[in-house]
């Protein structure tokens, strides 16, 4: 099994939408652009929110273990996959990006 690297691209702040529908957050998204996670098989790296690894543990895995060309010509790197995490306030957009070293 194969590491994935996970690399904050874009984070998103819809503030009309927090204003008319979410109650306040004591800690919301603290994402960065640039900031970047090693995935391990299932498990969550440390400092990734649960919301994000919900939406891209699929496509972690199926990377890990050697899957490639996500739905079949998206990404110009067949190792790879965009994947944006399902917070309607505040999306993370990642790229998921195969490692050659093996998991341990």
């Amino acid at each position: 099994m194969k590491k994935v690297k996970i690399t904050v691209m874009k984070t998103v702040c819809h503030e009309d939408l927090i204003e008319e529908f979410e109650n306040p957050l004591e800690q919301p998204c603290e994402m960065t652009v640039g900031e970047v996670f090693i995935a391990d098989g299932w498990q969550k790296p440390d400092g990734l929110c649960d919301s994000a690894w919900d939406s891209m543990s699929p496509f972690v895995m199926t990377l890990a273990y050697g899957g490639e060309d996500i739905y079949s010509g998206w990404m110009k790197n067949k190792k790879s996959a965009m994947i944006s995490c399902n917070d309607g306030f505040r999306p993370v957009t990642f790229l998921l990006e195969t490692l050659e070293e093996e998991a341990d």
